[in-house]
């Protein structure tokens, strides 16, 4: 996205003015709670989860702005005696959000590659490194009862789980402690190669986000959708050739090109496709997650998520 926000690639026929906001939570508060913006990055969970219900305020362009693997992102108490997913039935999670998309793909993975049961995991809801709660969110409820509990302890999930007063916490960054408390762990010490093999044996490269567009704009101005779509295709094409060039490198990674090159074997040069095609796979298994986690009544065809793109402009 740099290269649309310092303004090196522009969006036809559009007078763009950008904000960059602190995080996700903050945008996805403004857009949903006040439709503060035209276009805005949005959680995908949350976009399927509004017009599920019918709330149809936006549209949104198949582009993804956010990709994360989630197996990395679940964090045990060790004296809790936990040594394999199976071992989360019958204890207790921390979440930010259980509507938060990067909590729902870490359960799907949970239930669908390790056969945990869900519904025996009693859920904790709140803020990671702070008391209190994670934003103010507008998501829909759910359509079944969910075993969650807020967490009204005064102190924060981080903290909860350091004193074994929740045995995991499932985040959508590595808190603060991890590293700093000895009793802080990965469920999985060896996240990289189990997704890995995730994306090897499905396709599936997890989406957390999406963009989103004011549904009467689109509908006023049809030409729009496509123009935005181009103009952030063109700025990842500029990120993906600025990353590849040798000659020094676009961030501070030390082994950067040796990870391009894992990319290239695995992902087949392109990790971060837009497009609906491209990305189908992980799209139909968020959606059937989402089912089963009780937040929209059936699955949907993916083409009827997005505006539609005509093929010519890419990926």
């Amino acid at each position: 996205m740099e290269a649309i926000r310092e303004g090196s690639v522009s969006v036809e026929g559009v007078d763009l003015t950008c904000i960059t906001l602190k995080s996700g939570r903050d945008v996805f508060d403004r857009v949903v709670g006040g439709s503060e913006f035209d276009v805005a990055e949005l959680s995908a969970s949350e976009f399927i989860s509004l017009a599920g219900a019918g709330d149809r305020r936006f549209v949104a362009l198949p582009v993804f702005p956010s990709r994360v693997f989630r197996h990395g992102y679940i964090f045990v108490n060790t004296p809790a005696g936990i040594r394999s997913p199976k071992d989360l039935e019958g204890k207790r999670v921390g979440l930010p959000l259980y509507t938060q998309t990067a909590a729902i793909w870490a359960r799907g993975h949970l239930a669908h590659q390790f056969g945990v049961d869900l519904s025996r995991i009693r859920w904790v809801q709140g803020a990671v490194e702070d008391a209190g709660t994670h934003g103010r969110p507008h998501a829909p409820a759910l359509l079944q009862e969910v075993n969650i509990e807020q967490n009204h302890s005064g102190l924060s999930l981080a903290t909860l789980l350091a004193k074994g007063e929740i045995d995991v916490l499932i985040g959508s960054r590595k808190p603060e402690i991890l590293g700093r408390h000895p009793d802080i762990a990965r469920l999985f010490p060896n996240y990289r190669a189990l997704e890995r093999e995730l994306y090897e044996k499905t396709g599936i490269f997890p989406i957390m986000h999406l963009i989103a567009l004011r549904r009467e704009l689109h509908e006023g101005h049809r030409w729009l959708a496509t123009s935005l779509y181009k103009a952030f295709v063109e700025a990842k094409r500029r990120a993906r050739e600025r990353m590849r060039y040798a000659g020094s490198l676009s961030t501070m990674l030390p082994w950067l090109q040796s990870d391009i090159e894992e990319i290239d074997a695995v992902f087949g040069g392109d990790a971060w496709p837009y497009g609906v095609d491209a990305n189908r796979a992980t799209l139909q298994a968020l959606l059937q997650y989402m089912v089963e986690q009780h937040f929209i009544a059936g699955a949907v065809p993916v083409e009827d998520l997005f505006v539609p793109i005509g093929d010519s402009y890419g990926t």
